[in-house]
């Protein structure tokens, strides 16, 4: 008898991230991503989780070498917004392609680590389409990243912490090679959730395999060929340790914290970093949030969104 199971592979024939569509839309002027349907305005985040509302929020307004940085400053109750530094710069994800500084992977996110008393900055940067393409929204995530450690020496703070969730923990992970080999001070650790840092995505473990098989079927994992698709925002000529920091030497980043989810395919490149920042001599500590899916901090209230944030301030 032929079995009629399916597994986490079957369902996936077309990939889930359609990078060629997305970047057609994005030059057509289109929007990347179907709107969403749940409403996430500040005003509804408070009506969830009304503690947020003790948190001061206002904008940063920036210029990169690529045009406008905006950079939005997240303050907890209590503090003068005129005299404090960012314990944390915050990058969104959103596949190099999508997402700003309203998208719950920035925007309450930020809340809720302001509502537990840390001071957030978060930094959008430019997109990976049209005449753009990796490294450039470096040169954005420096810009924040400058204007953070420029607010600590005013105020005499400590350098921030810096984290990003996907594609901006990628993003960190090459702003902090950056930072390592000259261009600004170092992080005081990094905080990199459900990260993709390597060009191709490594070979999937008997284990993540068995736990994507028993991942509910009306969530997405992502493809093999979703990751190797991503090789098309590299510059030509640009060596693919600039783009992908899994493929560069990572010896000198500060400790760091990899919080993986255990429903995602991409765990295999956050694991296999992990490894490779422990053999490079990294202080690193690895993190799986158990039936979490890839981009659970851009659902506002999820418990296991919850619980990652828990996590993340522990860490700060």
């Amino acid at each position: 008898m032929t079995s009629t199971t399916r597994t986490w592979a079957d369902r996936l024939v077309e990939p889930p991230l359609p990078v060629r569509q997305m970047v057609s839309a994005l030059e057509a002027g289109e929007p990347p991503f179907p709107p969403r349907e749940d409403d996430v305005s500040t005003a509804a985040l408070v009506r969830l989780r009304p503690q947020l509302a003790s948190v001061a929020v206002r904008d940063v307004p920036l210029t990169g070498p690529h045009g406008a940085v905006p950079a939005r400053l997240y303050v907890p109750e209590g503090r003068a917004a005129d005299a404090v530094a960012p314990d944390l710069v915050w990058f969104h994800g959103g596949a190099f392609l999508g997402g700003d500084l309203d998208m719950p992977e920035s925007h309450w996110v930020a809340l809720e680590l302001a509502a537990r008393g840390f001071v957030v900055l978060t930094g959008d940067y430019v997109k990976a389409y049209g005449e753009v393409f990796l490294p450039d929204p470096v040169d954005d995530a420096l810009v924040v990243w400058q204007w953070a450690t420029d607010r600590a020496d005013q105020v005499g703070a400590p350098v921030p912490h810096l984290g990003g969730a996907s594609a901006g923990a990628a993003l960190v992970g090459l702003t902090a090679l950056r930072l390592r080999d000259g261009a600004g001070p170092a992080p005081r650790s990094l905080l990199l959730v459900y990260p993709t840092m390597h060009a191709h995505l490594p070979p999937v473990s008997d284990e993540l395999r068995a736990a994507l098989d028993a991942m509910p079927a009306t969530e997405m994992a992502f493809t093999p060929l979703s990751v190797d698709l991503l090789n098309g925002y590299l510059a030509a000529g640009v060596p693919v340790a600039e783009a992908f920091c899994g493929e560069a030497e990572l010896a000198g980043l500060p400790p760091t914290l990899v919080l993986n989810v255990e429903w995602d395919s991409l765990r295999a490149s956050g694991e296999l970093f992990a490894q490779q920042l422990a053999d490079a001599g990294v202080p690193v500590v690895r993190v799986t949030e158990p039936a979490a899916v890839h981009g659970h901090l851009d659902r506002p209230g999820d418990p296991t969104a919850l619980s990652s944030l828990e996590r993340m301030a522990a860490w700060l």
